[in-house]
């Protein structure tokens, strides 16, 4: 989540078998059976005290501040890789124009750059421009945690630019959460979460989630609003609930941004900028049935000299039906900037319009 800008806020050893081929037996020798040597026990090293785990994991963090216009954001993110490529979530980077790192290990500021994200599963993936040989995160070797199992949330809380540990446990697995942004009020829904007991702030978005170990169990994203958390006059402060993207969900993303290939819901590369604001048509509208709804034609943009105006419904891009307005997101998820592309649509009076529109430069949002 951020400070002093948008927070997402919820109101949320395989067996082996040994195959042996006996030869004939000579006379006088006996056959046996040889014993198998039972495998050593795995055994986990003690958990790291907390003061360990920070020690530890500390240097892999980074806390993020992305701006867009007048307003900021606070955010964190952790390295994946030596040359700065950092795991954190989609709305710390959404719409940003411009984005610095603090590196907690060497004090260092780098300028950042979006390399691609998922906005419905809330992950981005950052390059730290210039970084090299930086300390990266372990991973847990499960895709997921145990209920019960212990947890710490590593972030920029309250947007300090301090990282603060927050301890907690598993309460929960495979949660789906309803988040809003505090900011917009825009809200967005969660699959597949984990759910802990961690006193998760704003600021905390896109952090690493650790377990005892100090390997990354998943990216932390939503938590209570400060409402909740401190209480009003009409109502208690809630106990810490707080949600977080499975790691394995966000290498994921990692993996296809990673291999340059937009697709489904990831987007790779700078995003591409048409310029409308679109919702579903409504099942009371008849002039089509489906498409995408203009609700706004931003000014000069590419949508404006294409033509398009509020009331309209797009209905095909390139060929392909555009049934709804997720359909036009889809559809334009593997475009870059330069793109063009023939955009249909149908107007108040029913009349079906078709031009090409070139994509411009826009900011990571979907």
């Amino acid at each position: 989540m951020q400070s002093g800008g948008r927070a997402v806020v919820v109101t949320l050893v395989a067996a082996g078998v040994w195959l042996f081929t006996t030869p004939p037996l000579d006379p006088g020798t006996a056959d046996f059976v040889a014993t198998p040597v039972p495998a050593a026990p795995v055994v986990e090293p003690p958990p790291l005290s907390l003061d360990e785990l920070s020690a530890r994991v500390d240097p892999t963090v980074v806390t993020l501040a992305a701006s867009a216009g007048f307003s900021g954001v606070a955010g964190t993110g952790f390295v994946v890789a030596p040359d700065g490529i950092v795991l954190t979530n989609f709305h710390v980077v959404e719409n940003a124009t411009e984005i610095s790192a603090v590196h907690m290990g060497n004090g260092l500021i780098y300028d950042a750059t979006v390399l691609g994200y998922d906005k419905s599963r809330d992950v981005a993936v950052v390059q730290l421009i210039t970084a090299a040989d930086l300390p990266v995160v372990e991973l847990a070797p499960d895709a997921l945690p145990d209920v019960g199992d212990a947890v710490v949330a590593v972030g920029n809380a309250s947007g300090a630019g301090v990282l603060v540990p927050a301890p907690g446990a598993v309460t929960a697995l495979d949660q789906q959460v309803r988040t809003r942004s505090s900011v917009d009020g825009s809200r967005n829904t969660l699959d597949r979460m984990i759910r802990v007991d961690a006193d998760v702030r704003a600021g905390d978005s896109g952090g690493p989630l650790f377990d005892a170990w100090g390997r990354v169990v998943g990216v932390n994203t939503a938590g209570l609003s400060d409402e909740a958390r401190n209480g009003t006059e009409f109502s208690p402060p809630q106990a810490p609930e707080a949600y977080a993207v499975p790691i394995a969900e966000a290498v994921s993303v990692l993996d296809q941004v990673l291999a340059g290939q937009s697709g489904g819901t990831v987007h790779v590369g700078p995003t591409p900028y048409f310029g409308v604001s679109v919702r579903d048509v409504s099942v009371f509208e008849n002039k089509p049935a489906m498409g995408a709804a203009v609700v706004s034609v931003n000014s000069d943009s590419p949508a404006e000299i294409l033509g398009l105006a509020a009331g309209d419904i797009i209905v095909s891009l390139d060929g392909t039906d555009v049934k709804s307005s997720s359909d036009l997101s889809e559809a334009l998820i593997g475009r870059i900037p330069g793109d063009s592309a023939v955009v249909e649509w149908v107007d108040d009076a029913g009349v079906t319009g078709s031009g090409t529109v070139t994509l411009a430069q826009g900011t990571p949002t979907a």
